[in-house]
């Protein structure tokens, strides 16, 4: 089978809400191509349609903004509303999985849209292949990138209490195997932000970032060529 060709767009800097319904529109032109493919197969007219999902993959990077999944808990947000105004954060409850997160300068969000019925029906495995793209682009900065038992991510020393320490978060939303939202990596994040939550509602443990783990700024732009390769690599997409 040929790799999957999937459409790479580099957003910049977007406002949190303006991407995320950027993804929403994407999600839901895959979901009507879906029914007019399930309608036409329901009538034996599959083989006359030329229409099919579209996969995209978009990096981007937001302005301050703190994003609680749908079944998160709002006391992991440690100021209120008007502290939130004062130091210019904004806010979303979304519909990702996961709890409370942080997107600023520095780090890289990426969305993958991708119709699943062409690669697995598995989210688990979806979750566990977003993370080894992560662990494979750490790996090439010399940081030995893990997964900690139950806590969806990437980490680094997740065994040795005290010391571990988050990279990545992840959350994921999908709609008849079409996923949206994805992950974040702290490239070079100002981590004082993550102060202010109860980071992916996980107690007593750190947050970190590869400017941290390095003690140097990163190029966000070469970690971005890292995990396109991986991306592609672990998917078995090409991207274009």
């Amino acid at each position: 089978m040929d790799n999957q060709l999937v459409q790479f767009h580099d957003l910049g800097i977007m406002q949190y809400k303006q991407a995320w319904e950027y993804q929403e529109r994407l999600l839901q032109e895959n979901l009507s191509i879906k029914t007019i493919l399930r309608e036409a197969t329901d009538k034996g007219l599959d083989k006359n349609i030329s229409v099919q999902t579209q996969h995209y993959l978009l990096f981007v990077e937001h302005p301050h903004v703190f994003t609680l999944g749908k079944s998160g808990n709002f006391n992991n947000i440690l100021v209120n509303k008007d502290n939130l105004a004062e130091k210019g954060i904004e806010f979303f409850h979304i519909n990702r999985g996961g709890d409370i997160t942080y997107h600023g300068s520095g780090q890289i969000v990426g969305y993958p849209i991708f119709d699943l019925e062409k690669f697995y029906t598995d989210i688990g495995k979806y979750l566990r292949n977003i993370e080894e793209v992560i662990i494979l682009t750490l790996a090439e900065y010399g940081l030995k990138g893990e997964r900690s038992q139950g806590e969806t991510g990437v980490w680094l020393d997740p065994q040795c209490k005290g010391y571990e320490r988050k990279i990545c978060a992840i959350g994921v939303r999908t709609s008849r195997w079409v996923t949206m939202h994805g992950f974040a990596l702290n490239v070079n994040t100002d981590l004082n932000y993550f102060n202010l939550i109860v980071p992916c509602g996980i107690q007593g443990k750190q947050v970190t970032s590869l400017q941290k783990e390095l003690g140097k700024e990163i190029d966000v732009n070469e970690v971005k060529g890292k995990l396109k390769r991986n991306f592609e690599k672990v998917f078995s997409i090409q991207l274009t």
